[in-house]
C-alpha cells in the first residue's frame, strides 16, 4: 500500500496534471509536493537574483510560493490537505535525494518551454531509471 507519495512540481501543465493524478490514485496517502528552486548562480536569471540575495533560502521560499499556491488550489478542489517543501538544488539530486522518505513518486512527463527540456534534459526519465522507489509519469 503506498501510503507516502513525493509529487515534483514546477509551474508546468503537466505537474499539475501529476499533482491531480497522485491524488485520484492515492487518495488515502499523505502527499507532499516538492518545488525545488535552482541552485545560485551568476549566470542565469532567477539564479542571479539567488546568488544575490541576503538570504537565498527566503528568496527561493518567494520563487516557489506561486507554485505552491497552484498546489493547495489543487488540492482543496479535491477536498484534501498536502504538505509542501522547497529545497534548492538541481531538481533531479533533490528528487533522489528526497525519494527514500516516500513510497512513490508521481512526476510530470515534462516541464518548462522546449528550450528547458533542451538545457534541463529529460528530468523525469532520469528519475525513472534512478530512484528507488517506483516512479509514475503522468502526460
Amino acid at each position: 500500500m503506498v501510503s507516502r507519495v513525493l509529487v515534483p512540481m514546477d509551474d508546468s501543465e503537466m505537474a499539475a496534471h501529476a499533482l491531480e493524478y497522485a491524488i485520484e490514485t492515492h487518495p488515502d496517502a499523505a502527499i507532499t509536493v516538492l518545488h525545488v528552486v535552482g541552485e545560485p548562480s551568476s549566470m542565469m536569471g532567477r539564479a542571479t537574483a539567488l546568488a544575490l540575495s541576503d538570504d537565498p533560502e527566503e528568496t527561493g521560499r518567494e520563487f516557489a510560493e506561486n507554485v505552491l499556491q497552484t498546489a493547495r488550489e489543487i488540492a482543496e478542489e479535491h477536498g484534501i490537505s498536502i504538505d509542501t517543501k522547497v529545497t534548492m538544488g538541481h531538481p533531479i539530486r533533490a528528487v533522489l535525494n528526497a525519494a527514500d522518505e516516500y513510497d512513490a513518486i508521481v512526476v510530470g512527463s515534462h516541464s518548462g518551454s522546449l528550450a528547458d527540456r533542451l538545457i534541463v534534459g529529460n528530468v523525469a526519465e532520469t528519475i525513472v531509471r534512478q530512484s528507488p522507489v517506483p516512479v509514475t509519469v503522468v502526460r
